[in-house]
Order: structure tokens, then sequence, then C-alpha cells
């Protein structure tokens, strides 16, 4: 695409995450947001963006370049195919998890490349400034020849009959819960970080019993070379950070040379091999955004792809293979064995 003065954008969705997504849109520059559909937009600060009721009301009334999709998962796949449908559309950005199911996400996904939309998913973990200092400092060498890594997933809200009611009460009667809805970040982040596994093994469970899915377990990818990594989740448990939210878990990679490790301030930290001393690498500043302001940082990188024409991360085309293999998780748990990919 080619610079334009500014992109107009829409949003349909104005539920507990959503906020982060408009903050984020109206932080950027060469952004319009012309919009919100959603009949319960009030739950929102929307006093200067026109509200509408419906999606295609809106599309019609003020035609954005962008859409993006911030509804419940079970709404995606409807969501999205009408967004394909309206023609002022170019690019459909949808929350995760992406549909109901992997068919589901295929048919949409071909559906939306047949009818020339560009569709990604709003995947925003590996956005978080601590996992991109991570893959800066992979790339330079600094820990020598990569072995492992290990993220322990600690939000500390899942206990109790109150669990998740605050902001998102409907994890509670989802039927996956750890992986579907909170683990497909990390092995998306995986992805970023290490490439594409060649094969996991994972053992899941369900400790609070007011839930309907899993809410804790382990996840061990394989890779090339001998690299693994371990997915330590577990909802009830938490960390320590001043905010559960920040980093959401804590986080070691492991080389020859020496480790980096993530802490709950979302500072990211590097020891050399045989040494006790450790380097401070990244310090995240003052916000209050979620996840270290990821959601701006993937929508900035949107923009960046609008402007400059940049390679998108994120295309739903790839994103396909975070969910073949959060497939294989569910299955390797409940067959209890290793999976090759």
């Amino acid at each position: 695409m080619n610079k334009s003065l500014q992109w107009t954008v829409a949003c349909v969705g104005a539920g507990y995450f959503s906020r982060f997504h408009i903050d984020a849109w109206l932080r950027l520059t060469d952004i319009n947001l012309l919009g919100i559909a959603d009949p319960a937009a009030d739950k929102i600060r929307a006093d200067k963006i026109p509200v509408y009721d419906s999606l295609t009301e809106m599309v019609n009334e003020v035609e954005p370049d962008v859409l993006d999709i911030i509804t419940p998962p079970h709404t995606h796949l409807a969501v999205i195919q009408e967004a394909i449908n309206l023609p002022a559309i170019k690019l459909i950005i949808c929350q995760k998890p992406f549909c109901n199911s992997l068919d589901e996400a295929i048919a949409i996904t071909q559906a939306a490349k047949f009818a020339g939309k560009i569709l990604i998913v709003h995947e925003n973990f590996r956005f978080q400034p601590w996992f991109r200092t991570i893959k800066q400092q992979l790339d330079s060498g600094a820990i020598g020849t990569l072995l492992q890594m290990t993220v322990r997933l600690r939000p500390g809200d899942g206990q109790g009959n109150n669990a998740y009611i605050e902001r998102q009460p409907y994890f509670q009667t989802m039927p996956r819960l750890l992986i579907h809805e909170t683990g497909v970040h990390y092995i998306d982040t995986f992805r970023y970080l290490l490439g594409e596994p060649t094969a996991l093994y994972a053992d899941l469970r369900k400790m609070n019993p007011v839930i309907a899915g899993e809410d804790a377990g382990y996840v061990v990818f394989d890779y090339p070379n001998g690299v693994r990594a371990l997915l330590d989740g577990n909802r009830l448990l938490d960390h320590a950070a001043e905010n559960l939210r920040c980093t959401m878990c804590e986080v070691l990679v492991e080389g020859t040379q020496g480790t980096l490790q993530v802490r709950g301030d979302g500072s990211v930290w590097h020891r050399a091999f045989h040494t006790n001393s450790e380097d401070r690498v990244f310090t995240l500043p003052t916000t209050d955004q979620f996840g270290g302001d990821c959601a701006y940082h993937l929508q900035a990188h949107v923009v960046d792809y609008l402007n400059y024409g940049n390679p998108l991360e994120n295309l739903a085309e790839d994103y396909l293979n975070v969910m073949r293999q959060e497939a294989l998780v569910y299955r390797s748990s409940e067959e209890g064995r290793k999976l090759a990919i």
C-alpha cells in the first residue's frame, strides 16, 4: 500500500479488552478512528468516537480502510465474513482466539484471500517489549548457542468461585481455557523466537472446579538442534510482581554462554556464564497499558505496513500453524504421548 496522510479505522466490539485497542488507535499518528460498533459501547470511553449498533451500518457510513474486531471468540467467524462482504474494508484485524476451530479459521482465511482482503490476527504477546528484547539478544549471540527456554505463566487470577468474573467472566464457561485462550500467546511467541517446533508433549489439568476448562499444565516443545521450550502454566498461582497483569509470567532463556531472565516488572536481565552478576538490558517505561503496551506495538506495526509496505507478522494464513499446534497440545494431553508436528 502507498503512504497516505491518514488511514481510517473502525472497531467492532466494546468489551473489556477493547479499551487497549481503542487507546492505541487514538495515540497513533496517521490514524483516524471513525467509529465503534457495539450496542453496549458505553462500556468504554467513547465520548469523541461515534457509536453504532451494527457493523454494516458503521462501515456503510464511515467506509474505514481497517476494521479491528474485538468481539468474543464465538463471534469471530460471522463478523469476519460480514467484513469480507463490505467493499470499503482493505485490512481486517481479528482478536484471538481466532475463530472456534481450525476448520473455521482455514475456511475464513481462504474466503478473505479470495475476496482480496488482508486478514491478520491481533496476537500481541510477541510484541511485548521484553520478548522483542530477547529476540535482539538471541540474534546478537549474547548467550551463545540457545539450549532452552521456560515460561512460567502465573497471572494469579484463577482461584475461587469468582475467578475471572471481574474482567472476562466468560472464561469460567470456556470448555478449553489455559491453552485456547492464553497458551496460544506463547505458542506464537515461541514460533517468533525459536521457529517452528518438530514435536510437543502436553500434560493439562483443571484445578479450580468452578470452571469448565483446564487452568494448569505443562507443554514441552522440541526444536531442531536439540532446543527445548517449556510452557509451565498455572492460572491459580502468582509470581513476584506489583502488577501481575504486566508480564503475567516469568521467563528464563538459557544458552551456552549465559542466560536471559524476564521479571515481573518487565525488565530483562543478562547473566554471563560462570558469573553471579546480572546486567539489566531492558527497563519497561512506566505505563498502565496491558502487557508493556503490546496492543499499541502491534497496531503500530500495522500502520508501518500501511505506510511503507513493511512485512506483516501474524497474517492469518501463517497463524494457522499456531492453531494446528494448539490442537496437537490438546490431543497430546488426551493421549498422554509426544506428538510429531
